[in-house]
């Protein structure tokens, strides 16, 4: 779980705490990782990042070297002008481009906290990362968002905390009928050679 406000126990992790805690009592085990308050610098559209590596050597190396380990990523942050916070899209873009199909068939799902409005923009914003990378989806009973100036009014959001446990339950049964499937010899889709189209001609 990337926790990318600039609080670390803020609202965006008061919501991304309550999956933690419904994810451990399925039995999968999680880690939350703030990069809130650190510089991180947007793309620099070197390209030298073919060996899996960023050559920004940041946090994103830091998550790059562990992301094997994980089978299922969770990216949180707070609302600013209807979109992430902006070291956390830095952060997303450079970590997805470098990660050269290490996302595929990882499970995704976003989180955002705002005081009233653009969750559903942020929401989305963050999604994209998870579509373009061939990785699976996984949805709730609402939009996951979480409303409030502080983590004490978001603990009074009672249904944005139901949603958060909701998405978690989602998380870990689909993660269990992954293994499922591992278990059985079930294959991965076949992946076909990218095809690259250029729209001017």
């Amino acid at each position: 779980l990337i926790n990318g406000s600039p609080h670390q126990n803020g609202c965006t992790y008061t919501a991304l705490k309550e999956v933690s805690d419904t994810l451990d009592k399925e039995g999968i085990e999680s880690d939350v990782y703030w990069i809130g308050n650190k510089t991180i610098s947007g793309c620099l559209a070197c390209n030298k990042c073919k060996e899996g590596k960023c050559v920004i050597d940041d946090e994103v190396n830091v998550i790059l070297a562990k992301i094997d380990e994980y089978g299922a990523i969770i990216i949180g942050s707070p609302v600013y002008y209807a979109s992430g916070s902006g070291q956390l899209i830095s952060f997303l873009d450079r970590l997805f481009y470098a990660s050269k199909g290490k996302m595929r068939n990882k499970l995704g799902a976003s989180v955002v906290s705002c005081r009233r409005g653009g969750a559903t923009s942020t929401f989305d914003q963050l999604n994209k990362y998870f579509t373009i990378s061939s990785m699976p989806i996984v949805s709730s009973q609402y939009w996951n968002q979480v409303h409030g100036n502080t983590p004490t009014e978001v603990k009074m959001d009672l249904e944005g905390l139901q949603t958060m446990r909701t998405l978690a339950r989602n998380m870990a049964w689909l993660m269990k009928c992954i293994e499922c499937g591992e278990k059985n010899n079930i294959p991965y889709p076949e992946i076909e050679k990218k095809i690259n189209t250029n729209f001017i001609r």
